[in-house]
C-alpha cells in the first residue's frame, strides 16, 4: 500500500512545456494534488526547444528509436495513473505561441487555457499547428483572438518566456517537467513525489 503523505504548506516551481507528454502527464498529477489543497505549484512556462538549445541537448523527438520509447512508456505511465493520453500524430510542433499565450492571458484564465491547451493536444488528438483548430479553441475560451495575437508578439511577452527559459537553465533545469523545490531539482514526472516529500 501506497504511503499517505502529508503536505506542509509550501510550493513547488514547476517548469512545463505543453510539447512535453510527460509536462502534461505531470500537471494531471498536480491536479490531482491540488485537491488537497496544502501544497501551492508555480507553473514555469519555458520553452524547451530553447532551453535544449541552451543545455546542448538533441531531444528525443529527434531519434526515431528514443521517440518510439518515449510514446510506449507516456501510454504505459497514464494507463497506470488513470489518465487518458493520446500521442499526437502531430507531435512534435511549435509550442511557441501556445507558451507565450500562456503568459499573455488573464490571471484568471491561466489554468483553464493550459487545461483546455493540454487536452487538447494529449487527449483529443488535435493539431495545434492548424489556425483553425487554435481559433476554436480561444472561442471556447472566450478569448478575443485579435487581442490574444496581439499580445504574443508583444515584445515583453517574449521577453519574459526567453527570459524564463533562460532563469531555468541557470538553475541547471534541462529538460521538462522539472520540479524545484528548496533549491533542489526533481526531473521528470516520475519524480514529483520526491519533490512532494521534499517539502515535509
Amino acid at each position: 500500500m501506497q504511503k499517505e503523505l502529508t503536505f506542509m504548506s509550501s510550493y513547488i516551481d514547476f517548469y512545463f512545456d505543453i510539447i512535453s507528454p510527460y509536462s502534461y502527464i505531470a500537471h494531471k498529477k498536480i491536479q490531482k494534488i491540488k485537491e488537497n489543497k496544502k501544497v501551492i505549484f508555480n507553473y514555469k512556462p519555458i520553452l524547451l526547444g530553447g532551453l535544449h538549445n541552451l543545455a546542448g541537448i538533441s531531444a528525443p523527438a529527434f531519434n526515431k528509436y528514443k521517440m518510439k520509447n518515449m510514446q510506449n512508456d507516456c501510454e504505459l505511465v497514464s494507463k497506470k495513473n488513470d489518465i487518458s493520453f493520446i500521442w499526437n500524430s502531430k507531435f512534435p510542433i511549435n509550442s511557441l505561441s501556445i507558451m507565450r499565450g500562456y503568459l499573455s492571458v488573464n490571471d484568471n484564465q491561466k489554468d483553464k487555457y493550459l487545461n483546455v491547451f493540454f487536452d487538447a493536444y494529449w487527449k483529443d488528438n488535435l493539431n495545434l499547428s492548424s489556425e483553425k483548430e487554435f481559433l476554436k479553441l480561444l472561442e471556447n475560451l472566450e478569448i478575443d483572438s485579435k487581442i490574444f495575437f496581439e499580445k504574443i508578439k508583444q515584445q515583453s511577452t517574449k521577453d519574459e518566456l526567453k527570459e524564463l527559459t533562460s532563469d531555468a537553465f541557470k538553475k541547471e533545469v534541462f529538460g521538462a517537467p522539472t520540479f524545484i523545490v528548496n533549491n533542489k531539482i526533481f526531473w521528470g514526472q516520475d519524480r514529483l513525489e520526491y519533490a512532494l516529500e521534499e517539502l515535509n
